[in-house]
């Protein structure tokens, strides 16, 4: 199935009314005092448990040695017992401490709940972020939904080349997430509406949270939100939800004296108008991007940049008790210097004239200095790995080095000079494969794969091959432009839900609900797999290609339990209740009796066969 034609998984646990409504409310500015009803029942539990399980991080395991393949095997009314206990008494167990390298030779701190603590804070995640998504900026990017890096670079793109804006507030906040005020951060929850008392009271605790460090010692954190956990990207939004609209009450917001005819498009206000109306006063011209705790600010004078970047260090000290790394903040001429943001690097140059005799300008684009190094140091690495290596391994590694590749591509594409930069980094990657490997390499394969990436990658005359596996051209990439996210789309609203991908009506929606609400005897995952096969089958059973009817549907483990099965997706399969008893039958009899009902096909007995292993149908 296509992913437009797939239920989001909120659906799954009929909650998208419930989410939509506290979204709606939000935005009315309602304040939310008892959302620990919907935080700890069983249907937001049960979703936060099918949102984290493919997380890689859920495997990690944390200072009580359990990781998300131990939270698996419970029964769903286990699991919901432990959870809704858990929120009852609740007090988290230490932060496990890991040290992550960074470029630089230094290292990030990361702190890891145990399995069962980020349950718990996903569940309090997934009922928060709609009542903070109503209440966020708009060019706000890090850390939210249907939001992402190419987002903020459009916004800085626009800004710099369609309005003009040459002067570049670059502010670099001192171990952002380390310092966060949780004082400060429980009145900015408490302004948003969010006065649930209890729940309050289970976020001091999280952020309260003894850290067990890797020498053996604990520590005790009284400010900060710990890197790791599941809650802590929102936490730092509306840290910075405060900033960011400061910014926007300094120009964008501010009210004026003269008047101006608001206009509106499909919906949305046209500001054209109003920021003419603010150019003829005496305010200061600024516009704020931000991704997490990076954020810079744009203005048209290099005397407002000054005076902002001023404004802003005050602010954040006597605001939110933050302070900024004077090596990394200045103002910057983009006419003259690089500005660096998000491991890109960007300035703008004089690009001819316009029709009216006015300068034109254009921005330039770069890998950051810093990303250039460390993939140069990567692909080499990787590249001697593949040189030195049997040949029964260089494959894994080839694939490995392919999707590292390909990654860096799909990133760094948004640079207006990106292919230079790889051809660069292709430079060195080439003469680190000079010796043997470079004889074993070839230019083409009589059976080149099929895969749409690959097919891509096999447009370049760059491209080799060792054995049957191709190396991704490391120079291979184009330039794309960033686009802006549409101000429409919004998974808390049916509009803009539908600008994401389309609702499926395929799927018997009351169906599906009846079967999360009546789960079977057996695991979480049994039970939330049972759900996503339901929806990839379109509720049709997989045998005869009918719809199923609700006290007909079974599900069948293709390897038995007691011959080494497990509950995984890829270990079931939906089938009709005739069709189950065929597979389980022993009887010669019963067998022709259920294929005489059933009047299977040899077509529909060989596809039983393939996919579920049936080796009483295919004998007979």
């Amino acid at each position: 199935m296509t992913k437009q034609n797939k239920l989001r998984h909120s659906e799954y646990y009929d909650l998208q009314d419930c989410f939509d409504e506290l979204y709606a409310k939000s935005k009315q500015g309602d304040v939310f005092t008892n959302l620990m009803e919907v935080i700890s029942s069983e249907e937001n539990i049960r979703l936060a448990y099918r949102n984290i399980k493919h997380n890689s991080g859920s495997y990690t395991s944390g200072v009580d040695k359990l990781s998300i393949k131990d939270i698996e095997r419970l029964s769903t009314e286990k699991l919901v017992e432990i959870i809704q206990r858990k929120f009852k008494f609740y007090k988290p167990k230490p932060v496990k401490r890991v040290e992550i390298p960074k470029p630089n030779g230094n290292t990030r701190p990361l702190g890891i709940p145990t399995i069962v603590d980020r349950l718990v804070q996903q569940c309090i995640l997934q009922v928060l972020e709609p009542i903070c998504e109503a209440k966020f900026h708009e060019r706000s990017n890090g850390f939210r939904p249907n939001r992402s890096a190419e987002h903020a670079l459009a916004q800085c793109y626009r800004m710099i080349q369609i309005q003009n804006l040459h002067f570049a507030v670059d502010v670099d906040i001192k171990g952002f997430f380390d310092n966060v005020n949780h004082s400060k951060l429980i009145r900015q929850m408490w302004a948003l509406g969010i006065r649930d008392k209890q729940l309050i009271c289970i976020i001091k605790e999280m952020l309260k949270a003894p850290v067990a460090m890797p020498d053996g010692s604990t520590q005790y954190p009284t400010k900060g939100t710990p890197q790791g956990g599941i809650l802590s990207p929102l936490l730092a939004n509306i840290v910075l939800n405060e900033l960011d609209w400061w910014i926007s009450s300094q120009w964008e917001n501010m009210i004026t004296h003269s008047e101006y005819q608001m206009s509106y498009e499909n919906g949305t206000a046209n500001k054209n108008n109003v920021y003419r109306a603010l150019r003829n006063s005496r305010l200061k011209e600024m516009y704020m991007v931000r991704y997490a705790d990076d954020f810079k600010i744009f203005c048209r004078k290099r005397s407002d940049a000054d005076k902002a970047f001023i404004a802003v260090k005050q602010w954040l000290k006597d605001r939110l008790s933050l302070e900024i790394s004077d090596e990394k903040s200045k103002v910057v001429n983009l006419k003259k210097h690089y500005s660096e943001f998000l491991g890109f690097k960007m300035k703008v140059v004089r690009k001819g004239k316009k029709a009216t005799g006015q300068a034109k300008y254009a921005v330039q684009s770069h890998m950051s200095d810093k990303s250039k190094a460390r993939i140069k140091k990567q692909a080499v690495e990787a590249m001697r790995d593949i040189k030195h290596l049997s040949s029964d391994e260089q494959k894994k590694t080839i694939v490995h080095y392919n999707s590292l590749v390909m990654g860096w591509h799909n990133y760094y594409k948004f640079a207006t000079h990106v292919s230079r930069d790889f051809s660069e980094i292709a430079f060195l990657v080439k003469n680190s494969v000079r010796g043997k490997l470079e004889n074993q390499l070839k230019k083409s394969i009589v059976k080149p794969l099929k895969s749409p990436v690959y097919i891509h990658y096999a447009q370049s005359k760059e491209i080799r091959y060792l054995g049957n596996t191709p190396i991704v051209p490391i120079a291979y990439v184009q330039h794309k432009n960033p686009m802006d996210k549409k101000r429409i789309i919004n998974k808390y609203t049916v509009a803009g839900r539908a600008e994401i991908h389309k609702r499926l009506e395929k799927v018997n929606v009351s169906i599906l609900h009846y079967l999360m609400r009546h789960p079977a005897d057996g695991s979480i995952e049994y039970n939330d797999n049972r759900l996503s096969l339901y929806c990839a089958q379109q509720g049709k059973c997989a045998v005869l290609n009918v719809p199923m009817e609700t006290n007909r549907i079974h599900c069948h483990h293709k390897i038995p339990k007691a011959r080494g099965g497990n509950d995984a997706y890829g270990n079931l399969i939906l089938v009709d209740k005739s069709v189950h008893s065929l597979i389980h039958a022993i009887r010669k009899e019963t067998i022709e009796n259920y294929k005489e009902i059933l009047n299977l096909s040899q077509k529909q007995v060989a596809v039983s066969y393939t996919h579920l292993t049936l080796p009483t149908i295919c004998s007979v």
